[in-house]
């Protein structure tokens, strides 16, 4: 069992690791701030995370809502002073397991690690370790291609918070596939039987706003000759998807927060209140947080719509899952085209997998469309592509020094492994303490500092 105590009290910090490996857990690591500790937790798969809520700059709840989504099987284990019932309910919303008041009972303590620890094992259960791609991910997001751990984790977790009914909001870049996994989020939850209703909030203009996401009654307004049902209420017994939600000017924000939370309304013109039964889903590839701050977005709206937070990694970390991806294009580009392209060259193979793909899966998917067009061979080439190599990855095979070598041969290990120290320092055959110490010399090189951030 690894086990992260965050507690920006090194009494605390020490006395909570002494207590730990007395009782045989051996594998423990603090941290004394926040902003490190999210680092932490990002770079290395804690099962248990024991975390303190007061501390200066970036305090607990912050750390919990920042790394969760990173980590959807790591379980969050509040250690604080702070007996508040309403900063319980924030704390577990935001995905903790357990709230622990100080002090607290050893045997408590070690109760509450005992169940986080298995309930981390039955999340983890519910995607396949082995087997093909299908196995490993959950029945309702099987139109989502990946083998990627970290993406099918993320899908794991996202059939598990589906059950719950509550509102999710999705992150991520642009063509990531959010409204694909809200779709897998629909239908995994308990009104799957009901309409799924996908709206683009940056696409509705502000003096539209009420009367196609409310409706209008007939004569509500010149030209109004039928009445309208708005989105909400074409959503009743559904769901709901809000796709880029930060676009929504700040003064329609209030209305849909009163309809979050009154699940009523009134279209435009009528007299009498429509009462939906909605679940809410809402996506966003900006920075809602900032905007928060900034003043754009309303804080109390994103507490509601944010009740669980699900981010889903840019296609370059994905690991392995850009082959996969450009065959599963080619295929569906073939049949759109009635065209019989067989495969890639491996020239052509590796200019795609050498690419940063800004317009992540999306742009993966248009690249491979338009080959499949120009191609009048069986197999796609470099110059089908219509992409200029990028500049040689440090991972590539190149003469260098014995040590330059074993470097990008830890790498390679180190991203293949998705950062598991200990599986790298078991296939590497060193101790977890030889590969930390190694890691720290490459950290000073600035060939090596961006990539092994990252991982």
């Amino acid at each position: 069992m690894r086990i992260l105590i965050v507690d920006d009290e090194e009494v605390a910090l020490n006395s909570v690791k002494r207590l730990l490996k007395w009782r045989g857990i051996r594998n423990v690591e603090i941290c004394d701030n926040g902003r490190d500790a999210i680092a932490k937790i990002k770079e290395t798969d804690f099962d248990i995370v024991l975390l303190d809520l007061l501390m200066p700059e970036v305090d607990g709840l912050q750390v919990l809502e920042s790394a969760r989504p990173y980590r959807p099987h790591t379980e969050f284990i509040i250690l604080t002073a702070i007996d508040d019932i309403p900063t319980t309910v924030k704390a577990i919303r935001l995905g903790a397991y357990d709230y622990l008041v100080k002090p607290v009972e050893n045997d408590l303590l070690f109760l509450a690690i005992k169940r986080a620890y298995e309930h981390r094992g039955l999340l983890i259960g519910l995607s396949a370790t082995a087997g093909d791609n299908k196995k490993k991910i959950p029945n309702a997001f099987s139109e989502i291609i990946t083998q990627c751990p970290q993406m099918c984790s993320t899908l794991s977790y996202a059939q598990v918070m589906a059950g719950s009914g509550n509102p999710i909001m999705i992150t991520g870049e642009s063509g990531t596939g959010k409204e694909l996994v809200a779709k897998g989020i629909h239908q995994a939850g308990p009104m799957s039987q009901g309409p799924f209703i996908a709206v683009n909030v940056s696409a509705i203009p502000a003096t539209m706003f009420e009367s196609q996401f409310f409706g209008h009654a007939k004569g509500a307004f010149t030209g109004a000759e039928t009445p309208h049902r708005g989105y909400f209420e074409q959503a009743d017994g559904g769901t709901i998807f809000l796709d880029e939600i930060g676009e929504m000017p700040i003064g329609l924000q209030t209305k849909l927060l009163r309809v979050l939370e009154e699940k009523s309304f009134y279209p435009l013109g009528a007299s009498k209140p429509v009462w939906v039964d909605v679940r809410v889903i809402s996506a966003s590839n900006s920075n809602i947080e900032k905007a928060c701050q900034e003043g754009n977005f309303r804080l109390d709206l994103l507490y509601r719509l944010k009740s669980v937070h699900i981010h889903l990694p840019p296609l370059r970390e994905r690991l392995g899952d850009i082959p996969l991806l450009a065959s599963h294009f080619l295929r569906k580009a073939c049949s759109n085209y009635n065209k019989d392209v067989l495969g890639f060259s491996p020239e052509a193979m590796d200019l795609l997998n050498s690419r940063d793909y800004p317009g992540n899966v999306r742009e993966l998917a248009q690249i491979i469309e338009n080959a499949v067009l120009i191609t009048d061979s069986n197999l796609i080439l470099p110059g089908h592509l219509g992409m200029m190599s990028t500049a040689p990855s440090p991972l590539a095979r190149q003469l260098c020094t014995l040590k330059e070598n074993d470097e990008a041969h830890l790498v390679y290990v180190l991203t293949n492994a998705n950062g598991d120290r200990g599986k790298v320092a078991q296939i590497l055959g060193i101790t977890v303490r030889q590969l930390q110490r190694k890691i720290a010399a490459m950290k000073k090189n600035p060939q090596w500092e961006t990539i092994l951030r990252d991982i």
